[in-house]
């Protein structure tokens, strides 16, 4: 029973969201409450609201502050260099736009946090992404995949959840995986050219100098050779927004502060070194960060909460959806949904599997860390998988390897608060995010599960 409620739990929430007949938060809210009801647990829900905002308030924390330091750095003028970097290479073709997000969010995904991944990659390239009048779906469906590749890294959280799970080296788990998830990270930037392509065909492309002219009579020189009108040249699919421009870029916006720039490198740098060497917790670090910008930039009070005005629409619906995705999780877990879910899944696979539970592992890791937390999956589910390959003669290490396949799509579940960074700074619906990206980090997945078993790794 608790099975089928969880499940059609589940899928009552994404058909939901996906059809927009309800807001993220008002689903993630309203609909656990009304199956904790169905299950005959409606006199806990407290208990289970509660015990979900308490797991999350560090993470809700954490992001708020994220904003704002990031908000500020993006204010001061710290990442207009990587935008005018990323501007040249790109040369406004959508091929390139689409492919630099992609390798963006792989390279500061290497901070291990995906969260600051997003917040950088959309301050980076909303912009351009607006002032091209592409898609944002490709942009936070590649970002999202990228940094689900690159999530597995020992410092990322799956893999050092695997090994405390099994008491396993993360090192014996990660290394031997590495050429897999190369081929994952490649798969990634072809998906990212594919879809590049495909919005060149849409939209044609420019020339960097064009794409920096807020008003421009000149065309828009289309793949084939076409010519389609401009901006300020009648309608049309091409034609660019024009109030959105280039904000980040404005050279003579009030909160640049060039003097202070290497101080801010310098404070950035240090804050995402001391979350990778884990000085302190990563709220605590955030806190810190954002007080000590502010008042480094901004000494004057009114200044200070001008800049703190300025980001809140972005703090409060994330925060909002954090706290709204804990009632969800509180439920899920409190009324012993995931468990006789997991149980289900597990207990589904056919005996004559036992020598392939390895394969069954990372098959199974695409539902399971979508699903659910990377916290009930690792530490919940995946001893009982090795428990049952070990039974076979499957080794633990290989059960573990296997359970990193699931992280590219994992990276765009409900539950995971990262995704509604991503989705709030880049404007787009939570459901047509979900619609977008789901069938292909599931395709990325299911490349590293291949390459995997082709390499002999799995």
């Amino acid at each position: 029973m608790l099975t089928v409620l969880g499940f059609t739990m589940i899928a009552t929430f994404l058909v939901l969201i996906m059809l927009k007949k309800l807001s993220p938060i008002a689903a993630l809210v309203l609909i656990p409450a009304l199956f904790c009801v169905f299950v005959g647990k409606g006199a806990h829900l407290g208990d289970y609201v509660v015990d979900g905002v308490g797991k999350l308030a560090p993470t809700a924390a954490m992001l708020m502050f994220a904003i704002i330091y990031f908000g500020v750095m993006i204010d001061v003028g710290l990442f207009d260099p990587i935008v005018r970097g990323i501007l040249r290479f790109c040369k406004a073709d959508p091929v390139r736009v689409v492919v630099g997000t992609a390798v963006l969010a792989a390279i500061v995904s290497l901070d291990g946090d995906g969260s600051t991944t997003f917040m950088i990659t959309v301050s980076a390239m909303y912009p351009l992404y607006k002032r091209l009048g592409m898609s944002l779906v490709v942009m936070t469906g590649v970002a999202a995949t990228a940094n689900g590749v690159m999530n597995t890294l020992p410092w990322g959280g799956p893999t050092a959840r695997a090994a405390t799970a099994l008491k396993l080296d993360a090192t014996d788990i990660f290394v031997p995986m590495i050429p897999a998830l190369a081929v994952g990270l490649v798969a990634v930037f072809v998906l990212a050219y594919v879809l590049g392509r495909r919005e060149r065909k849409r939209l044609g492309y420019l020339t960097l100098d064009e794409a920096l002219e807020p008003e421009s009579e000149t065309v828009l020189v289309a793949a084939g050779g076409s010519e389609t009108p401009r901006p300020g040249a009648g309608g049309g699919a091409a034609d660019l927004p024009e109030a959105d421009g280039f904000p980040g870029l404005d050279p003579k916006r009030a909160t640049l502060r060039p003097k202070l720039y290497w101080f801010n490198a310098a404070l950035t740098v240090v804050l995402l070194t001391a979350m990778i060497m884990e000085w302190l917790p990563i709220p605590v670090l955030f806190l810190l960060g954002a007080a000590l910008a502010l008042t480094v930039n901004f000494p004057h009070m009114p200044d200070q909460k001008a800049r703190i005005a300025a980001h809140s629409d972005n703090v409060v619906n994330v925060a909002g959806m954090v706290f709204a995705a804990a009632v969800f999780t509180g439920v899920l877990n409190g009324t012993g949904m995931v468990k006789h879910m997991a149980d289900w899944l597990v207990g589904a696979v056919p005996d004559g599997m036992g020598p392939h539970m390895a394969l069954v592992t990372g098959v199974l890791s695409l539902p399971l860390t979508y699903f659910m937390s990377n916290d009930g999956f690792y530490f919940g589910v995946l001893p009982v998988l090795a428990e049952a390959g070990a039974a076979h003669g499957v080794s633990p290490v290989e059960i573990a390897r296997a359970s990193l396949v699931g992280q590219a799509l994992h990276m765009s579940s409900p539950l995971v608060p990262a995704v509604y960074v991503l989705v709030g700074m880049a404007k787009v619906e939570f459901g047509d995010h979900t619609r977008f990206t789901v069938k292909w980090a599931a395709l990325t997945s299911l490349v590293v599960l291949g390459a995997g078993i082709l390499f002999g790794i799995i």
